[in-house]
């Protein structure tokens, strides 16, 4: 399933698994954008992310996995 978030949502990293330097599971971060993209007949999400850690890798979803933290 694809990411259903937007630009300001803030996001817990579930898991990441192709990348070879990858966001350590459970990092949150503040999405800075979503662009879709089309890769034949999967549909994916590129999301733009500033990682509270400092880092600001993007994620590609699915394979990557976000969840979307609820506003407090």
């Amino acid at each position: 399933m694809a990411f259903q978030g937007k630009k300001g949502d803030r996001v817990r990293l579930v898991f990441m698994p192709d990348d070879p330097d990858p966001i350590p599971e459970g990092t949150e971060g503040t999405v800075e954008g979503v662009v879709d993209i089309d890769w034949g007949q999967d549909k994916k999400k590129q999301v733009y992310v500033r990682w509270d850690n400092g880092r600001t890798l993007s994620c590609v979803c699915p394979p990557d996995f976000l969840e979307i933290l609820p506003l407090v």
